[in-house]
């Protein structure tokens, strides 16, 4: 506030002084009918000065009224906090001496009440103590004796009760595994239906015309001996039109000569270095048609991680057929059937499944 006044002063005399310092300048220029005009100018400027002294007198005051009446408002909040202040901790203090009272006589009651139960406690002792030389007295006994008497009852009891329980647990267990198995297996055929193949141990190839019988027998019977020697089988060329017939027990040899015989049919070149060439192709494509047949199998059934030999000699299983069914659809379905048993019965899904598939 002071550094406020101070400024408003020295500006009032800066003021003054320019009024003063212009009414001496134009007094000394100018004269005769001029000098009045200046003095009316320099009168003007000093009005202003004067105006301009009030001015900044009056926002001064009210400069230091505002500040005088900000800072007792502050004053005024201040003391006001304070005073709340000192009654919360008054309050505060009031509250902890009445819990501290209250503790303090829970504590005598808890006390009291100890004592009490340390009493009743020794009296209960003492009326178990005379109850018992009363029992003792009456029944010839000591305690120990009794309690051994009661033990021993109790398993017998005990043991009755629970060869009775087993017995008919084992006959109730017994009754519902016979209808659990035959539920399960009932509904595992149920859920596969298969076709019974019939078993042959012939194949037949269908021939353009007669005259590629004489092309397949060759000169002196070459071409015939040829293919019979490198594959196995027999080949039968009879009066039937348009027919050949390969007969083998061996139904893989047997399906090598029905394809080698079809592509020397469709290519024509009919000759014993031909025939080996075909035989020979024929050889490695039934290699593949064995390994995607086992690897098929795998994955129709659901497993994985086999042995490349053991998915080849499954490859096998499909041209063989035993009672009338090939032999690799049954073990497809042995397996599928495991499953399903496993699944029901919950056992391990995966491990009956490979059993099932690998049996044959």
């Amino acid at each position: 506030v002071a550094n406020i006044i101070i400024n408003i002063v020295l500006a009032v005399l800066a003021v003054a002084g320019l009024g003063v310092s212009a009414w001496l300048i134009l007094r000394s220029k100018f004269d005769g009918t001029k000098l009045d005009s200046a003095r009316e100018r320099a009168e003007t400027i000093v009005t202003q000065a004067e105006e301009e002294q009030r001015k900044l007198l009056f926002a001064a005051q009210e400069e230091v009224l505002r500040l005088r009446t900000e800072g007792e408002n502050d004053v005024k909040e201040q003391r006001q906090e304070l005073n709340r202040q000192e009654r919360r901790f008054f309050q505060r203090e009031e509250q902890l001496e009445r819990k501290t009272e209250n503790l303090e006589q829970m504590q005598h009651e808890l006390s009291g009440k100890e004592t009490e139960v340390q009493q009743a406690l020794v009296e209960a002792e003492e009326l178990k103590g005379k109850q018992l030389e009363a029992l003792e007295s009456v029944a010839g006994m000591n305690v120990a004796d009794a309690r051994q008497i009661v033990v021993k009852r109790g398993e017998e009891e005990a043991q009755h009760d629970l060869s009775r329980r087993y017995y008919e647990l084992e006959k109730e267990h017994k009754a519902r595994a016979d209808d659990n198995a035959r539920k399960i297996i009932t509904l595992a055929i149920n859920r596969l239906a298969t076709d019974v193949v019939s078993e042959a141990t012939t194949s037949v190839v269908h021939l353009p015309n007669d005259e590629m019988k004489g092309r397949l027998i060759g000169r002196e019977g070459r071409n015939i001996r040829t293919l019979e020697s490198l594959t196995g089988v027999d080949v039968i060329i009879d009066d039937t039109p348009e027919v050949v017939t390969i007969s083998c027990f061996d139904p893989v040899r047997r399906e090598i000569a029905r394809l080698a015989l079809e592509k020397l049919i469709s290519d024509g070149r009919i000759q014993p270095a031909r025939i080996e060439d075909v035989v020979l192709r024929s050889q490695k494509d039934m290699e593949q048609t064995i390994w995607k047949a086992g690897e098929q199998a795998t994955f129709d059934v659901g497993i994985s991680g086999l042995d490349t030999e053991l998915i080849k000699l499954l490859g096998h299983l499909k041209y063989r057929y035993s009672y009338g069914e090939n032999v690799l659809q049954h073990s497809i379905e042995v397996a599928l059937l495991s499953g399903m048993l496993a699944a029901e019965a919950g056992a391990n899904v995966e491990i009956a499944k490979m059993g099932g598939l690998l049996h044959d």
